[in-house]
């Protein structure tokens, strides 16, 4: 791909614009490498996605779950997978994405259609707005490449470093929750944190780095530190992950 950094014999091209979770990278691009830490951290993430919407099905409740984090990862999922009508690398790249964006869109409508009157909207009073102006207006500012597509793919490596905070301030306010909520919480961090350990892996074996990504992975992890430990010192110990309200 034009603008990629060419590097000495043998070793990876640096192209900041192919690597990218998911994201279609050119032919022989390093975006198309796998290795362990990525796999496990998609793994994750389809477990998360699976815990939340089995929790809500089988309780055929919502109670506990932020309706507005959910409706910002739905947004985080539409913005960044859009070259699903552009581009093609593989068929695990493309399920992967059709599997987030569906999963996304049938969690909204659980909660806000098919068991709105379990939906605590009365604690899930978070002001999504304070996050998707100031990120649209990062997005514009700091971008691999000032194209529509690109500027919607930055948006949603932005937005979805800060898309579970109305969650973690649903819980922060009633001052506990489910342990199956936890679990969902749990995979979904961990999936960060593998994303994090597969950036740094692609840095020293593939000499690839991408800093929009890494940064708000960095950020994404840090919110939830303090949840790592409850669940660790509470939750897997048979005890409910509760908080002062």
């Amino acid at each position: 791909r034009a603008g990629c950094l060419a590097t000495s014999p043998g070793h990876v091209a640096r192209c900041p614009l192919s690597s990218r979770h998911l994201r279609s990278p050119a032919p022989g691009s390093p975006a198309s490498a796998m290795n362990i830490f990525r796999l496990t951290g998609d793994l994750s993430h389809l477990a998360a996605i699976i815990i939340l919407l089995l929790k809500i099905w089988k309780t055929r409740s919502c109670a506990g779950i932020s309706g507005k984090s959910q409706l910002l990862f739905a947004l985080v999922f539409t913005t960044r997978y859009l070259d699903l009508f552009t581009s093609f690398i593989s068929l695990y790249n493309t399920s992967m994405k059709l599997i987030y964006v569906a999963c996304s869109y049938a969690t909204v409508y659980l909660i806000y259609m098919k068991f709105k009157a379990t939906y605590d909207g009365n604690h899930d009073t978070f002001r999504v707005e304070f996050l998707v102006v100031p990120v649209g207006g990062l997005s514009f500012l700091v971008n691999h490449d000032f194209s529509p597509l690109e500027i919607l793919w930055t948006f949603s490596i932005y937005l979805e470093s800060v898309a579970i905070l109305p969650q973690l301030f649903m819980i922060s306010k009633t001052g506990e929750a489910e342990t199956i909520t936890t679990h969902y919480l749990f995979f979904l961090g961990l999936y960060r944190a593998l994303y994090l350990i597969n950036w740094i892996w692609r840095y020293y074996f593939e000499g690839f780095f991408d800093l929009i990504a890494v940064v708000a992975g960095v950020v994404q992890t840090i919110l939830y530190c303090d949840f790592f430990y409850l669940y660790v010192t509470k939750v897997l110990k048979g005890k409910k992950l509760s908080l002062p309200a």
